[in-house]
Formats: C-alpha cells, sequence, structure tokens
C-alpha cells in the first residue's frame, strides 16, 4: 500500500490533508534509490497549480538525477571555493525568538546525532552535507524572475510548500534548503539559466532512510497565539 492510499482509506480530505501536513519532516538522510519519472510528474503537477500573485508562476525549476545529481554535487565542491560568488536574496539576521528556535532546531538534531554543542569538528561535517544534499538522488533549485521582485520570491515559496506536501503524500521525503541559494552565480551557470533569474532555494528530495537517526526527531512549533492575532 502507498503512503497516499494509506491516507486516504477511509478518511474525509480534511483529515487526509492533516496528517499529511503534519507528518511533513525535513528528511536529513535519503536512500540512493529514485524517484520514478511517473510519480514526479504526479507531484509536480500538484505542485504546479500553486496560487500566484496575479497567476504569474514564476517559479522555474531545474531537476535532476542520476549522474546529473553527482555532476552537480562535484561542481559545487569546486564552487564553494569561490568567495566573490554571494546570495541573490539577503542572508536572515537571526535575533531575538528566531535565534531561539534556531538554536533550539539545530540542538535538536545534534542531539539525535549525539553530537556534542561544543563539537565543532562534526557539526562542521553535518553541516557540509547540505552541499551533499544529504545523499538524496535528486535535487530541484527553484528559481526567480528578477523583474517580480519580493512576491515573485513569496510565491516561489508556495511552490516549495506546495511540492514538500505533495512529495509527502506520496511516501516522498524533502529538505528545503537555503544553504544552496549561497552559491547563485554558479547554479545559474551550471544550469545555464538567464541572468535575471534569482535562486530562491534548493529542494533535496527522495526517498528517506528510516534507519537514520537525523530522520528521528521533529521540530516544535509556536502556538497559534505566538503566531496570530484575531481581530473583531
Amino acid at each position: 500500500m502507498t503512503l497516499a492510499s494509506e491516507f486516504t482509506q477511509s478518511k474525509s480530505p480534511s483529515t487526509t490533508f492533516d496528517e499529511i501536513a503534519r507528518s511533513r519532516w525535513s528528511c536529513r538522510d535519503f536512500t540512493s534509490e529514485e524517484v520514478s519519472a511517473e510519480l514526479l510528474e504526479e507531484v509536480l503537477g500538484i505542485a504546479q497549480t500553486t496560487a500566484s500573485w496575479c497567476n504569474t508562476q514564476p517559479w522555474q525549476v531545474e531537476i535532476t538525477r542520476g549522474a546529473a545529481t553527482a555532476d552537480f554535487v562535484a561542481a559545487l565542491a569546486t564552487a564553494r571555493t569561490d568567495p566573490s560568488d554571494t546570495p541573490d536574496f539577503e542572508w536572515p539576521k537571526y535575533e531575538g525568538v528566531y535565534l531561539q528556535r534556531r538554536r533550539e532546531s539545530g540542538f535538536q538534531l545534534y542531539e539525535a546525532l549525539g553530537i556534542g554543542r561544543q563539537d565543532k569538528v562534526l557539526r562542521d561535517e553535518q553541516s557540509n552535507k547540505n552541499f551533499k544534499l544529504f545523499g538524496a538522488p535528486h535535487v530541484a533549485i527553484v528559481t526567480t524572475d528578477a523583474r517580480l521582485g519580493t512576491y515573485g520570491a513569496v510565491d516561489c515559496g508556495g511552490w516549495v510548500a506546495n511540492f514538500m506536501l505533495a512529495a509527502r503524500s506520496r511516501g516522498v521525503a524533502a529538505i528545503a534548503q537555503a544553504a544552496l541559494a549561497r552559491y547563485p552565480a554558479f547554479i545559474r551557470k551550471h544550469f545555464s539559466l538567464d541572468q535575471n533569474r534569482l535562486v530562491v532555494c534548493g529542494i533535496s528530495f527522495g526517498f528517506p532512510d528510516q534507519s537514520s537517526p537525523a530522520n528521528a526527531y521533529r521540530t516544535n512549533r509556536a502556538s497559534i497565539g505566538e503566531s496570530v492575532r484575531i481581530h473583531g
């Protein structure tokens, strides 16, 4: 039985969506098994329904499989030595509650992996797995048109969320990675993209290694009251 049929059997659509959304997580260890072309087409078909500003649909996505994934990882290792390559979007400044949540998430990962908080060597090794796609057989590079400004990037964020939920509904795991967006000039050259394509993020995806401790924990979520004010 597939994950999709497991979710939908004898359940209402709302319950099915709730379970898919609540069970999604950022996968940090994948098997080498590739996602079939047919399954990927299903996931992309759902992601393509994402709402966008004036229906502009600004996302353009480059997806690798097989040798193309290995080539990307190898080329990225070299590209990271170029200090002139900087992100297209201003990097976040983590302060206050945002820094607290970021640290908590990191500490959860290190604890699951048995890495001490002061063990910089092992922490750096784990961080560098971002650039090896955590062993995923595929990566999706999401770009927007520079002329669409902030709202183009926001629309791409909606596409990323829908892609990951659609993937989860079919048993495919994923992790959105801002780390890959640190090297946009390399990415544009590697995939022969126009200079007006801004790199929003990458998404590594495939099938999860269920035995990996990196996939055994889940991050916390703020309460609704911390994020939402209802007026009236």
